[in-house]
């Protein structure tokens, strides 16, 4: 990693892991998180084998005492989140949730795409939550941090059990996801819609398969997500699409084409997200950009702080989903003339929460 300048990317170069052993991961090192009191430092002591073993996922069971997080953020659209899983497989470089590893001593980098938890009870818990006396429904975003449908959804199938309870409770939730496992759930999905209870957002960085491959290594490919925006369309599910992160030189001249994707298979909504670098993320990408992609890395951060402030992050209200500036105004107007060209709708859809019921036992008793 010596070709990239700058003290970040120095400290990631000393905490780099061979190509072979993280082929099938996103970052390219697994830099100590910001609240750590000591710093590690690899190097060859001659004893390392010929071919470095390949990183395993491992899952761990994490015991919360609670399940919906609570925030009162103007910038997005819901006061109330869960998110099953921390970490995700799936080891997209650009994650804005990596940052929150290191609240658990671990780091953002390689740790976070394979040292990955559930919590076991968010069946139990966000049953005890909702049945509570004061809750007022409003709508649950599902996979704002982590992606409800990584691969160890397969075996530990949570999310599958939280829509059982939403459904049961009739309350609403949005779905925000990048994987097609997302259909596995087409019943439960299909009825919520019903009621207009559900709404999904399918992420869909890059059209590209090898951009793709290399951005977002263990997500579906490009043309999977866009097949589950087919299905949960034709199943009655309203659909928006996300074309995020919009990357500068990257995958910004993509956006026409996957909002265009997208409509020819039936969503209704679309929406994009700028690159944000908080935290641990800014030396990630940076460092991600010096190994795959060199000689775009300094346009690519330039812009990005263009958008930013001039910082790589900018958490003030109102920017930081889509940044501000020329740069940042342009994908703006370029996201309002393709939607509008394509025949999105200009109005969002609103879930309903008057139908939200606390069950009862009481039926058993006849």
């Amino acid at each position: 990693m010596g070709h990239a300048e700058g003290d970040g990317i120095r400290r990631l170069a000393a905490t780099s892991r061979p190509a072979e052993a993280r082929r099938g991961r996103g970052a390219t090192a697994n830099p100590d998180g910001r609240f750590e009191a000591i710093r590690r430092e690899s190097f060859d002591d001659g004893w390392a084998a010929d071919t470095p073993a390949r990183l395993r996922t491992v899952v761990t069971a994490e015991r919360a005492r609670t399940l919906i997080t609570r925030n009162t953020s103007p910038d997005i659209s819901f006061d109330r989140s869960v998110n099953p899983y921390r970490g995700c497989e799936h080891g997209c470089v650009y994650c804005f949730a990596r940052p929150n590893h290191a609240y658990v001593g671990l780091s953002p980098g390689l740790d976070f795409e394979t040292r990955l938890f559930h919590k076991p009870d968010a069946v139990k818990l966000l049953t005890a939550e909702l049945s509570a006396p004061g809750y007022r429904p409003a709508t649950i975003a599902l996979g704002t941090a982590t992606d409800p449908y990584q691969p160890i959804e397969r075996e530990h199938r949570l999310t599958r059990g939280i829509l059982e309870v939403l459904a049961r409770f009739r309350h609403p939730v949005g779905i925000v996801t990048k994987s097609n496992l997302v259909v596995r759930d087409l019943d439960l999905l299909a009825d919520l819609a019903r009621d207009n209870l559900v709404k999904v957002a399918v992420s869909v960085t890059t059209l590209d398969p090898g951009l793709a491959r290399r951005l977002e290594p263990r997500a579906p490919h490009p043309a999977k997500r866009l097949e589950a925006i087919e299905r949960l369309s034709e199943a009655g599910i309203p659909v928006m699409v996300i074309a995020a992160p919009v990357i500068p030189s990257l995958n910004d001249h993509e956006i026409e084409a996957i909002l265009g994707e997208a409509r020819a298979r039936g969503a209704r909504e679309a929406s994009h997200v700028l690159l944000r670098l908080p935290h641990e993320l800014d030396a990630l990408v940076d460092d991600w950009f010096a190994e795959h992609y060199p000689g775009r890395r300094a346009h690519v951060m330039s812009l990005v702080r263009q958008a930013r402030g001039g910082r790589a992050h900018d958490a003030e209200y109102g920017r930081r989903m889509v940044g501000a500036g020329p740069y940042a105004d342009l994908i703006v107007q370029r996201m309002r003339l393709a939607r509008s060209r394509l025949g999105y709708p200009e109005e969002r859809l609103r879930l309903r929460t008057d139908l939200f019921a606390r069950p009862t036992d009481q039926l058993s008793l006849f």
